[in-house]
C-alpha cells in the first residue's frame, strides 16, 4: 500500500498530534491528595494542640522545630487542605503563605511542628478571599523545608492551583 505524496505532510501533522495528546494525557495525572497525617511518619505523635511554649523575650516558640518528614513525598505532585498564613503578597493576592493545619497557627498559638507547616509559593498572585476559610493547594512537594521568622517548616510546595474546601 502506497501513500499519495500530497497526503504525506497531512500524515505527519495527525501522527504528531495523536503523540502529543498521548503525552499530554500521560503527564496530565491528578494529584495525590494529602492530609496533615500524612505528613508526619508513622511512628511521629502529632499533638493535638501545641504545648505552650514562651522564649525569654515572652514570644511563642515552637515545640518541634525539626519534625521528621515523609522523604518519599519529595516531589510529588499533590492537593492538600489547609489555612492561610500570609507572608507575601496583599489585599489583591499573595505569592508566598505558610499552610497550616488549624486557623490560627503561627498567629495566635504557637506554631505546630515542622512536619505540619508547609512553605508555599507562587509565581503570580493568586487571590485569597478570606484567611478564614480552609483552601485546597496543589502543586509540586518538596522536603527541603524553609526557615523563616514566624517558624521553622518542614515542606515547601511549588503553588499551582488554589481552590474552596
Amino acid at each position: 500500500m502506497f501513500v499519495n505524496v500530497a497526503y504525506k505532510p497531512l500524515l505527519h501533522c495527525l501522527l504528531a498530534v495523536l503523540l502529543l495528546s498521548a503525552a499530554v494525557s500521560i503527564h496530565a495525572k491528578a494529584p495525590k491528595e494529602l492530609y496533615w497525617e500524612d505528613l508526619a511518619p508513622e511512628d511521629f505523635v502529632i499533638p493535638d494542640a501545641p504545648p505552650p511554649s514562651v522564649d525569654h523575650e515572652g514570644n511563642m516558640t515552637q515545640a518541634q522545630p525539626d519534625a521528621p518528614l515523609v522523604e518519599n513525598l519529595d516531589g510529588e505532585f499533590v492537593k492538600i487542605p489547609g489555612f492561610v498564613v500570609p507572608l507575601e503578597g496583599d489585599t489583591t493576592g499573595m505569592t508566598e503563605f505558610l499552610l497550616v493545619p488549624y486557623f490560627g497557627a503561627c498567629i495566635h498559638v504557637p506554631p505546630p511542628p515542622s512536619n505540619q507547616i508547609v512553605y508555599v509559593k507562587f509565581s503570580e498572585p493568586v487571590p485569597i478571599d478570606n484567611l478564614y476559610d480552609a483552601i485546597w493547594v496543589t502543586g509540586t512537594l518538596s522536603t527541603k523545608g524553609w526557615r523563616g521568622d514566624i517558624a521553622s517548616v518542614g515542606y515547601r510546595l511549588s503553588g499551582m492551583e488554589i481552590s474552596a474546601f
